[in-house]
């Protein structure tokens, strides 16, 4: 199975320059904002929060705000019986038990996206793919986050390792058919948008292996 054609590079492993340009990047566009001035506003485990002075088009100088996190992955696992592997972990912001595919932050160690999959993956379910394919990347909330989510399928994945969960992680792994999982998502069972996203998008047009 082929992996990702366009890895790209790996992350900074400086928290403040997570996902963010160095310069502002020059465009003709007359609804582009000029960016003036940028600083990290608040700092934590897994984002930060940039302040940014800004010189809208029609010369108005004001500022702006955003979330700013490294890229990620969201793994779509299939056993080789054609089963796919769901996680069920806790999400405090709005208190319940979600379900849905294995999704994390790529690490500075990460070759590439390939590999913050297969990692993502392993340390999430305890499952190893024998290969993956890439999907495609979008920034799900480019309103307020730079965001970006890169979408893998992952083949041929059995439980042969161990979890590796972080410190605040609790995570209970599971198995459904395809099936299941989109009529989990048609009845709103599954309200997680990454999930949703990842089996529509599959389910319209695969991936460039197949």
């Amino acid at each position: 199975m082929s992996d990702d054609p366009a890895t790209g590079d790996a992350p900074s492993d400086d928290p403040a320059s997570r996902n963010v340009p160095t310069e502002d990047v020059p465009t003709d566009d007359p609804l582009a904002w000029a960016t003036l001035d940028s600083a990290v506003a608040y700092s934590c485990p897994g984002f930060d929060v940039r302040h940014e002075d800004v010189r809208l088009p029609d010369g108005t100088e004001t500022d702006f705000d955003y979330v700013a996190e490294s890229e990620s992955v969201v793994v779509l696992p299939f056993t080789p019986e054609g089963d796919v592997v769901v996680i069920e972990e806790w999400r405090q912001a709005v208190r319940r038990v979600n379900r849905s595919l294995p999704v994390g932050g790529m690490e500075p160690e990460d070759e590439n996206r390939d590999a913050a999959a297969r990692r993502e993956l392993r340390e999430e379910t305890g499952h190893e793919a024998d290969g993956v394919e890439f999907l495609t990347s979008v920034e799900p909330a480019n309103g307020i986050a730079n965001s970006v989510l890169h979408f893998f399928v992952a083949r041929g994945c059995t439980p042969t390792a161990e979890q590796e969960l972080d410190h605040n992680e609790s995570i209970r792994v599971e198995t459904t058919t395809l099936d299941e999982l989109r009529e989990h998502v048609a009845e709103r069972e599954i309200r997680d948008g990454r999930t949703t996203l990842g089996l529509l998008y599959y389910e319209a047009f695969g991936t460039a292996a197949e």
